[in-house]
């Protein structure tokens, strides 16, 4: 009540400083709520705000006393014949309720079904729940039902009938859920406006008629070419490419560069050859098995790029450059996917949020939300069913991920391989996971080209105004089975004879256009020709099938000769500088005291040599943030470091003011992005890993809370980072730091799976590697920052430590860094200096060497007859330094694995065969460790400790 007030029975506006009619200040949701407010003060004045009483009663509403509404003391003001009776009054409140409801659930009579197979429910819709007529309506003003209603609207009838055609036609609207006034106003004046219904010309349609030609004609001509192939068609939705052009043009031409879209199977053929125009004969070519690399245009403006083994074509992707003349310049991409549907999705935002950024200055990155965006096509049944996409949604807003929204689009069959909906998902609509992020929702009638291009529109314009995402649910259905090797009658016997008596969407809109004049047979039959034409001349140009196919498949000799020798060292006076600047902050900026004191003592660390694990991360950092290389780090707790070891950004224990002192140095030349990341694994690794592929300059880092926790996150490691390179050609330099080792915490506070990165590991497609020294992880830090955009370039995944991480025999000492550099094996100090004398070599990994040497330091007797040596890089297996350090023991007899994880787990399995082929004869290799186990570690804490002491025991004893 704030911008009006009551003058005697009228309502005086703050604002224009006049007098209005006593209902003509309310409309929508708030005259809805004082329609409510007045029905309920009829029943209870007690229930009702006393100033809003007062104000029923000035504007001549019955004074109701004692609580008895049966018997009411009834005065009436003057005023009130000058507006509405109170039985007017409880009309109008109906009438809103009325028109409140079929906002909300006029979805559900909507005409956005193709087949008509579902019931319609227009309960909600009949005047007579509500207990009104036609006449009712007609004595209603318009205004109380829609604030600016189209001028044909007259009176509260005519606004009813308009509201039932907005929500009900082949577009329905779910908005309720936004919770944003000005969003929820802005998407009702949107739809009851009719405002991003756009006006489409003659020449628009044609143009549109034309696009689902080449769409189906292309899907029949495959159908008739390459009989019983999978293709996963896009019949039932062939609208999703007009979709698709409408959304890319309006947003290219609003200043879009770049456009990232990530899609499964269905329509992924089509999208390639019709959105991003990858040849016709290369994908003919796919089909046919043939050489297709010498059919890329010459322009060089189509960027394909296969791995050595290849993939199904449909899972490959695109990345091209578009001009048209109404089309600025644009790169648009089509993510690689593999059959894990929706894991691509969070991948995709990566790339957008990548494509955002600019990373050349110091601080965190300058990111326009406004010069890229992500278009992610789902499954009707996927983005119920797979939980990826809550993962990806709740990024959405997220400030360390957000990317100023995504237009979502469900290619909605209605069925799920051959699961019909109702028993793939316990929501009524396949977008209704959307409503928990307050997204909204179009439903549209895949076969009504025309509200398909609205949808579009009012995407866009959605976006462009609110920075948030969209969904499209684009309901249609699958003209043929699962793919066209499937007969789907066998399971779904109905919906099968509806879909088999439909006409193609192409020949629906065709009679739409026909009986409007723009278009004839003639026409229709020119463009089918001309179009068949174009394929028919593609195909020609395809060879034959290659029956000499590459069956060896190797990667490039680059890829296969792994990393070259490279400088990892920082020189000493610059090194001890940015020690200085990494504890300089603000003046006044209060730390809290007791990490002060801890960081303070970094200055005397460093000048004593003992740099401990943070420590020297927080150095190779600032070292590549000065060469120019920009920096990504995230993980659930990567700002402090889930063990409270790192605290890179601190904060002002008064104010809460944050500061890192890597977005302050001196010769700071690129960007250092640090974000505590949601509690997610598959969703934040597949959004860092496309960061990474879209912007390979950067040294981009996850952070597992702990490793043990990245087996859920298994999809990203097993399809995209391991093998993507080999399948796509995708290159990537991610860094993957994941805390290892036995500890005593149990079996889920142990064991980052340290087997499965080296069951994964072929064709120098990662390295995998088990510090133990501050100074190894320094170097491996820095060598991948200077590896980053070279081809010989690879993943990263590095066990971390726990325990090590303030241990000071892991500590580094400042001339290791500034002389030496990373080492995939270090023989550890003070072991077998007699060389002849050695009878035992000792081999093993990460934090179990450091308990190894801490209990080699108490031995009271000579141990010249054992050597003990750390496996640091265990991935590329390093089978020339591992044969040198063997052969140099010449009266060696035995060769021990030591390591804390079960015996099939950790790396023994993956390193046994190579030591035995290593080992000279008559030398014998040996285990120590855990014996075989379901469960990765003990849980109790002091069954751990007599197991540990056993293992190091056999390992360093005779």
């Amino acid at each position: 009540m704030a911008d009006y007030y009551v003058e005697g029975s009228l309502i005086m506006s703050k604002g224009a400083g006049r007098l209005i009619s006593p209902w003509e200040k309310f409309h929508g949701p708030n005259l809805g709520y004082i329609m409510e407010a007045y029905e309920l003060y009829l029943q209870n004045p007690e229930e009702v705000d006393p100033e809003l009483a007062a104000l029923f009663q000035e504007w001549g509403a019955p004074v109701v006393t004692n609580g008895d509404p049966s018997q009411p003391n009834v005065s009436f003001q003057p005023s009130f014949t000058q507006g509405v009776s109170p039985d007017q009054l409880l009309k109008a409140v109906q009438a809103v309720k009325l028109a409140e409801n079929i906002r909300s659930y006029g979805h559900l009579a909507a005409d956005i079904n193709p087949l008509q197979n579902q019931e319609k429910d227009t309960s909600r819709m009949e005047l007579g729940e509500y207990g009104l007529d036609s006449e009712d309506l007609r004595g209603l003003p318009s205004t109380f039902i829609i604030q600016n209603p189209p001028k044909a609207v007259k009176n509260a009838l005519d606004a009813i009938e308009h509201l039932k055609r907005v929500y009900t036609r082949s577009l329905a609207f779910e908005l309720h859920h936004v919770h944003d006034q000005e969003e929820k106003n802005w998407l009702r004046n949107m739809v009851e406006s009719e405002d991003y219904f756009p006006a489409i010309t003659p020449e628009k349609q044609k143009e549109t008629l034309k696009r689902l030609a080449e769409v189906e004609g292309f899907e029949s001509f495959l159908h008739r070419t390459f009989v019983g192939q999978k293709r996963f068609s896009i019949e039932g939705v062939d609208t999703l490419v007009p979709l698709l052009d409408e959304i890319i043009s309006e947003s290219v031409q609003s200043g879009a560069s770049n456009v990232n879209i990530g899609m499964a199977h269905r329509g992924r053929l089509n999208v390639l050859a019709h959105v991003l125009g990858k040849p016709y004969e290369m994908i003919f070519a796919e089909f046919q098995h043939a050489p297709n690399k010498d059919l890329v245009p010459s322009e060089g403006s189509i960027g394909i790029n296969y791995g050595w083994t290849g993939d199904v074509k449909y899972h490959l992707g695109l990345d091209r450059q578009i001009k048209s003349d109404n089309v600025q310049k644009a790169r648009i991409t089509l993510a690689n996917n593999p059959s894990h549907l929706e894991f691509v999705n969070p991948i995709v935002v990566g790339y957008t949020r990548a494509a955002q950024e600019k990373r050349n200055k110091a601080g965190f990155p300058d990111q326009d939300t406004t010069s890229s965006f992500a278009i992610l096509i789902h499954g009707d049944a996927a983005f119920p069913g797979q939980g990826i996409n809550a993962e990806t949604l709740n990024l959405s807003k997220l400030r360390g991920y957000h990317t100023g929204g995504t237009i979502h689009i469900i290619a909605n069959n209605m069925i799920g391989f051959t699961t019909e909906s109702e028993d793939s998902r316990s929501t009524k609509y396949a977008s209704d996971l959307a409503k928990g992020y307050e997204i909204p929702i179009v439903h549209v009638n895949a076969d009504d080209p025309e509200a398909v291009l609205a949808a579009a529109h009012f995407a866009t314009l959605y976006r462009k105004t609110f920075q948030k995402d969209f969904l499209i649910d684009l309901i249609g259905y699958r003209r043929y089975g699962h793919n066209e090797m499937d007969e789907p009658v066998a399971t779904n016997p109905l919906m099968y004879k509806i879909i088999h008596n439909r006409p193609t969407i192409k020949n629906l809109y065709f009679e739409n256009l026909k009986q409007k004049g723009i278009v004839n047979e003639n026409e229709l039959k020119e463009i089918d020709q001309t179009i068949e034409s174009k394929l028919k001349a593609a195909y020609d140009k395809v060879p034959k099938n290659s029956e000499e196919l590459d069956t060896e498949m190797r990667p490039p000799e680059i890829v296969e000769k792994g990393f070259p020798k490279i400088n990892t060292a920082v020189e000493e006076k610059a090194l001890a500088a940015l020690n200085e600047d990494l504890l300089k902050w603000p003046e006044g900026f209060k730390v809290f005291n007791k990490l002060e004191k801890i960081l303070k003592r970094r200055s005397k660390a460093f000048k004593e040599g003992k740099i401990d694990w943070a420590h020297a991360e927080a150095l190779a950092f600032a070292s590549i943030i000065s060469e120019g290389t920009p920096i990504r780090l995230t993980g659930q707790d990567s700002e402090r470091g889930t063990f409270a070891h790192r605290h890179i950004v601190l904060h002002d224990s008064e104010t809460g003011n944050v500061f890192s002192p890597l977005h302050n140095l001196p010769n700071g030349k690129a960007s250092f992005a640090i974000h505590n990341s949601p509690l997610s694994e598959a969703g934040v690794l597949g959004f860092e890993y496309g960061y990474n592929v879209f912007a390979p300059e950067t040294l981009v880092l996850w952070e597992a809370q702990f490793g043990d926790f990245a087996n859920t996150a298994q999809v990203m490691f097993d399809q995209f980072i391991a093998a993507g390179r080999a399948k796509w050609g995708q290159k990537s330099g991610l860094v993957m730091l994941l805390p290892h080792g036995y500890e005593g915490q149990g079996p889920e506070h142990s064991s980052a799976r340290l087997e499965r990165f080296l069951q994964l590991a072929a064709e120098n497609n990662w390295t995998v590697a088990n510090l133990s020294n501050a100074a190894q992880y320094f170097h491996i830090l820095r060598r991948q920052a200077l590896m980053l955009q070279k081809e010989e370039i690879r993943p990263l995944v590095i066990m971390t430590p726990k325990s090590l991480l303030r241990h000071p025999l892991a500590a580094a000492s400042s001339s290791e860094l500034n002389q030496g550099e990373f080492q995939p094996i270090v023989n550890q100090p003070g072991s077998g200096e007699k060389a002849e004398k050695v009878e035992r070599l000792v081999i093993g990994s990460g934090k179990v060497m450091i308990d190894v040497q801490e209990e080699m330091s108490k031995a009271e007797t000579d141990i010249n007859w054992l050597h003990v040596a750390r496996l640091e890089e265990i991935y590329p297996f390093p089978m020339n330094d591992m044969k040198a350090l063997i052969s140099s023991f010449k009266n060696l007899k035995e060769i021990v694995w030591v390591q804390e994880e079960p015996k099939n787990m950790g790396a023994w399995n993956f390193v046994e065969p190579r030591i035995k082929e290593l080992a000279p004869k008559g030398v014998t290799v040996n285990y120590v460790g855990r014996r075989r186990r379901s469960s990765t570690a003990e849980g109790d804490p002091i069954v751990h400790k007599k197991e540990q002491a056993r293992i190091i025991n056999e390992a360093i004893t005779r």
